[in-house]
């Protein structure tokens, strides 16, 4: 069985995302028409380095909600081309695989191509996987004809390495382990297996938690940790005298506490339920779309609001409306691995930060972050930072936020492509020379 924790829902494509776009055309036969969707050949580099091309494999879709793929892929596209392959879930009403491909308005250098399967395909991995690799190649041979030769195939998703590696005359594999996916609810048992032999295959691995890259360099020799970054002056608007808060967290009893991500089995309700319970006259918001958790189960509360997704540029304004910003992560086994993107962004804004002792928070933002093994802890926590707040770690956390932007991260990331590129063509010259 394939692998995409996205569910399709309307709803999602234009929240929590940096911009959205309507879909491009089906890729079923090659039009001229679509001949507009097709990027310019590859060109050359400033140094006057023939560009590399990139194609992204990933179980995040790219109009959802703006994470570590697409923060990193869309600054690569700044200098690179980049096709981005994501998968749907599947479709009860499609009787055959289908593909659809668009450049979105902020990254002219940057293609999505939106794959999709019938329901009552789904379970069958083997047919997935050839569909898969059937769908991408044709789009490569017709309106992306000539735009993506000899790539460089980074991957988000461990479910479509057998599809594609091997498979498209790539130059290098790249591995982005962003979160130990299987350990989520739902995760495909196969999941395992094929990152087994991704790793394998992989010639550069970039882990974004610490304890993620204890677990993986043991399978690659050249595995790097590099954790999320954070655009630092999109957030910083959270401190702008300039900003407004909206209208929906405006009015509710300060003080606010705040969080805004993925709502789904990572998050720990009982805490929430306490907390709220705990301070009746306090405001806790949660911004994010629900996914793998049924919303009916949510705890109801009269001072716990839950906001629903909203749209990443107004994350910084949602921001300002709070008094401290929440990490109430549960300890299960799918948080034992994760580093959460948020946590820079919260630094960037300002606030407060509490959370639960994640091991990567602990580790990487024990500084900034109030850490609580508890749930009194947590609660306790909370009123302090409302009745006094440590400037001094908030300080911290500005500095931090400043020194690990997204950009800063990509560009040493690329310092081991290009470094693992040179490998690669050393060892294919002694090869030819026969030494």
């Amino acid at each position: 069985m394939s692998y995409a924790p996205i569910l399709a829902e309307p709803k999602l494509n234009n929240t929590l995302s940096r911009n959205s776009e309507s879909s491009g055309p089906s890729i079923k036969t090659a039009s001229p028409r679509r001949r507009q969707n097709v990027l310019p050949p590859n060109g050359v580099d400033r140094q006057g380095a023939k560009s590399l091309s990139f194609i992204v494999h990933s179980h995040l879709s790219w109009d959802w909600v703006w994470q570590r793929p697409q923060q990193f892929i869309s600054r690569l596209s700044g200098k690179h081309k980049v096709l981005f392959v994501e998968t749907a879930a599947p479709d009860p009403e499609l009787a055959a695989p289908m593909a659809r491909f668009h450049v979105p308005e902020q990254f002219p250098n940057l293609t999505v191509l939106r794959l999709q399967f019938p329901a009552w395909r789904w379970g069958d991995g083997d047919y997935v996987d050839a569909e898969r690799r059937r769908l991408v190649q044709e789009f490569l041979r017709g309106p992306a004809a000539g735009q993506f030769d000899h790539p460089v195939q980074w991957f988000y998703d461990p479910m479509a390495a057998p599809a594609f590696l091997g498979q498209l005359d790539e130059r290098l594999v790249v591995y982005d382990c962003m979160d130990e996916l299987s350990k989520f609810r739902g995760a495909p048992p196969e999941i395992v297996e094929r990152e087994a032999s991704l790793l394998q295959q992989a010639d550069v691995v970039f882990t974004g938690g610490y304890k993620l890259f204890e677990s993986k360099r043991r399978h690659n020799s050249n595995c790097h940790f590099y954790g999320c970054g954070v655009d630092s002056a999109h957030f910083g608007q959270a401190r702008s005298a300039e900003t407004v808060v909206p209208g929906l967290l405006a009015g509710l009893p300060r003080p606010v506490l705040g969080f805004f991500g993925v709502v789904d089995e990572r998050m720990d309700y009982e805490l929430l339920a306490r907390l709220a319970a705990a301070q009746p006259d306090w405001s806790l918001a949660i911004i994010g779309p629900v996914l793998k958790v049924e919303a009916a189960t949510l705890p109801k509360r009269p001072n716990l609001h839950w906001l629903g997704p909203q749209s990443y540029s107004d994350l910084p304004a949602f921001c300002k409306g709070f008094d401290v910003c929440l990490m109430p992560f549960a300890s299960n086994e799918s948080t034992e691995f994760i580093n959460p993107t948020k946590t820079l962004e919260y630094m960037a804004t300002g606030r407060p930060i509490v959370s639960s002792a994640v091991p990567d928070v602990v580790r990487n933002f024990g500084s900034v972050a109030s850490i609580a093994e508890s749930s009194d802890q947590f609660i306790a926590l909370c009123r302090q930072a409302i009745a006094n707040p440590n400037t001094s770690a908030v300080q911290r956390g500005l500095n931090m936020a400043r020194e690990n932007s997204w950009e800063a991260i990509l560009a040493r990331m690329e310092g081991h492509i290009a470094d693992a590129l040179l490998q690669k063509r050393s060892v294919h010259y002694v090869e030819r020379r026969g030494v």
